[in-house]
């Protein structure tokens, strides 16, 4: 694979853009504006993913010496001056918007994901708790950029109810992948939440996290945003998360905080479809 795609993570990049989708579906629209937000997103998420790889070049040398950076394909500088292209294409995409719909909150939105992005990358990310909270964080606002977008009223707070459920499942997912990487991330030096205060805390504040979102999902039916439907497919990603969330109270082993994470995943898919097939039925 060309190595300027590979260090894209375009599969990553494109699982970035599903919350476009999902706000277009419930809305049932589609438009040059949503089009461009989906852009927007894919260059976004690829800028972050090449802004990371630069900063990381250091750990890896080590860890990952096949990546496109470290494996010498692509220099440090040609990296560096990539996610700074990547991130001006996004950048524009937000303004097209704005200038399209005559409303400059997807361009603000576009303009606060630089800022996020990179400070994750340079900084944010070995800050403890605050790193997991970013990437949460990110993950919900392409909710709340896909409504913007739409600019109908009724989308842009189902757009925040949904970011927000998005923002906090994921957090709860990465404080889970930090108690998974402890060791690995110990060699590098890193300052997660496990390493610094143990894995117990970590994984009894991503367990209250689940159980926030899964209390949360049945508003989306009884305010009548979703449809009957919703709410049997919901059901079953509740169920996952709970089960996520009894295994990584019981242990806190590297295998089964990699399972529970997974878990998570699974269900965050699974609640995506409830989304869509309930804006319908």
């Amino acid at each position: 694979m060309n190595p300027y795609i590979e260090i894209l993570r375009p599969g990553n990049a494109l699982m970035g853009a599903i919350s476009i989708i999902l706000i277009a579906i419930i809305d049932k629209t589609i438009s040059i504006p949503i089009v461009l937000a989906m852009i927007a997103v894919f260059f976004e998420t690829a800028a972050g993913n090449v802004i990371n790889d630069y900063f990381d070049y250091n750990i890896d040398l080590v860890n990952k010496p096949e990546r496109p950076i470290p494996s010498g394909r692509i220099s440090l500088k040609n990296g560096r001056n990539y996610a700074y292209l990547l991130f001006l294409a996004g950048t524009i995409c937000g303004f097209l918007i704005s200038y399209l719909t005559g409303n400059w909150i997807p361009f603000a939105i576009v303009l606060i994901a630089d800022v996020v992005l990179y400070l994750y990358a340079y900084k944010l990310k070995a800050t403890p708790l605050i790193g997991n909270l970013a990437v949460g964080f990110m993950t919900g606002f392409g909710f709340v950029f896909g409504g913007f977008t739409i600019n109908n009223p009724d989308i842009v707070m189902t757009s925040i109810f949904l970011g927000f459920f998005a923002f906090v499942m994921t957090t709860a997912r990465e404080i889970i992948k930090d108690i998974e990487d402890v060791e690995g991330d110990k060699k590098d030096g890193a300052r997660t939440l496990p390493i610094l205060i143990g894995k117990k805390t970590p994984a009894i504040l991503a367990t209250v996290l689940i159980i926030i979102d899964c209390a949360l999902c049945p508003l989306l039916y009884i305010y009548h945003i979703f449809g009957v439907l919703y709410l049997v497919v919901i059901a079953i990603a509740v169920i996952i998360f709970l089960y996520s969330a009894i295994l990584i109270m019981k242990s806190q082993e590297e295998s089964v905080a990699h399972k529970s994470s997974k878990l998570l995943k699974i269900g965050m898919l699974i609640a995506f479809l409830s989304f869509a097939l309930g804006s319908f039925f």
